[in-house]
């Protein structure tokens, strides 16, 4: 599976951006997917994650103003971000849980997108 991100830029504080991550290649089961962010200096950080059922996990510092959306059939992943902030600039990154079945055993592997740079000026 590889998963390719769009959306990022530039935009003011107090704008909004929406971020897309589209899975292909492969027909595998995928788990929870869900967006990561790397800000400069820092390591990379849970922002919001879906499970295939419909339930979402936000991190503290952007609930009320990122929503995560998936669309299981299409196989993609979306995040809204309303109310940006300059804290909020940094490369984001969409991750899928693939599952990876042989005669042997199931497996998940964590895939990642080669992310997406979004810059919030102040």
């Amino acid at each position: 599976v590889q998963l390719v991100e769009s959306g990022g830029g530039l935009v003011q504080a107090g704008g909004s951006l929406t971020l897309s991550c589209a899975a292909s290649g492969s027909s595998n089961k995928i788990n929870d997917m869900g967006w990561y962010r790397q800000a400069p200096g820092k390591q990379r950080e849970l922002v919001a994650t879906t499970t295939g059922g419909g339930s979402t996990n936000y991190a503290d510092s952007v609930k009320g103003r990122f929503t995560i959306s998936r669309n299981n059939a299409k196989r993609t992943v979306s995040l809204q971000m309303n109310s940006l902030k300059p804290d909020d600039t940094a490369v984001y990154y969409c991750k899928a849980q693939v599952v990876v079945v042989t005669i042997e055993r199931e497996t998940v592997l964590d895939e990642w997108g080669q992310g997406t740079l979004v810059t919030v000026s102040s």
